[in-house]
């Protein structure tokens, strides 16, 4: 039994015709006959008396018909609730983000979705990159911005903004006044670095690594405003993304000239999940906020 069979037969009887419940149905004719005739063979019981011109329930039609309206009622009543559901701009949607983009890409989105959508509930959770990705799985956020590489095949990945990255460097430095620099050029320098578990970190070693540079580690720490306050010091020199400069830290700022010295940020969702309407406007905001850029 299937529920188109279940439509032609309320169609037939109530439009008392074959060929006009083929019309309201927007359906040949010969296919739904040939429909009825299914059913009533997959019921072992003739619905309708073909009189000629004209069609009459049968004792079994009248008894079956007002069970199918029933189910065809109850269909859309699901229907409906699915769409609405769907619809429902008071829905929630919890975004994780790493802390060297939190600062800095966060508010000013934030900011515009939460006026765009005001009764939607919006959660944001900020932590590192591997413990964002097993919040993914375990469905406790529904996206998350990270920064590439991601090497997990269970992540769909949407791309957001490329940046470039800066050497971080005293007042006082001898290469604090250049236009650029490469980091071949910092060989030798201390360096202050975030911890172990910001992946920004591993950025920064991979980027040296490129340049045949094993940074020499002074001070280490969660957060570029202590990184700062130490390169302001004298202590070393940093790297740093572009969002995250920070024009009154005491610091000079020089742009790498390195192929390799870029920090992509993604926006990153479990495969295959499906979202709401209000997870969907977020991700989709996301997306459009870079073709703006």
């Amino acid at each position: 039994m299937e529920f188109h069979q279940l439509r032609y037969v309320c169609a037939v009887a109530e439009t008392g015709s074959f060929s006009r419940a083929a019309e309201h149905c927007q359906v040949a004719q010969p296919s739904l006959s040939q429909q009825v005739l299914k059913l009533e063979e997959d019921l072992n019981a003739k619905l309708f008396d073909r009189l000629g011109r004209s069609i009459r329930l049968t004792e079994a039609g009248r008894a079956f018909l007002p069970h199918a309206r029933s189910i065809l009622s109850q269909m859309e009543t699901a229907r409906s609730s699915v769409a609405d559901k769907c619809a429902d701009i008071r829905g929630s949607v919890a975004v994780g983000v790493i802390p060297t983009i939190g600062p800095y890409l966060m508010p000013r989105y934030t900011a515009a979705f939460t006026q765009k959508h005001p009764e939607a509930k919006l959660r944001i959770v900020e932590e590192t990159t591997p413990i964002l990705v097993e919040s993914l799985r375990n469905l406790s956020i529904d996206l998350a911005i990270l920064a590439v590489p991601l090497r997990h095949k269970d992540l769909e990945l949407f791309p957001l903004h490329t940046e470039p990255l800066f050497a971080v460097l005293p007042k006082n430095h001898l290469l604090a006044r250049a236009k650029s620099l490469a980091l071949k050029d910092l060989r030798g320098e201390s360096f202050v670095m975030l911890r172990d578990g910001h992946c920004f970190r591993d950025l920064s070693i991979t980027a040296c690594a490129h340049a045949r540079i094993t940074p020499r580690i002074a001070f280490e720490s969660g957060q570029f405003s202590s990184l700062f306050g130490m390169v302001a010091a004298g202590i070393g020199v940093t790297l740093v993304p572009e969002m995250a400069i920070d024009r009154n830290a005491g610091c000079h700022y020089v742009r790498l000239s390195d192929a390799r010295a870029t920090r992509t940020i993604v926006a990153a969702v479990l495969r295959g999940r499906s979202f709401n309407r209000v997870q969907q406007a977020f991700l989709s905001g996301m997306t459009a906020s870079r073709r703006t850029q």
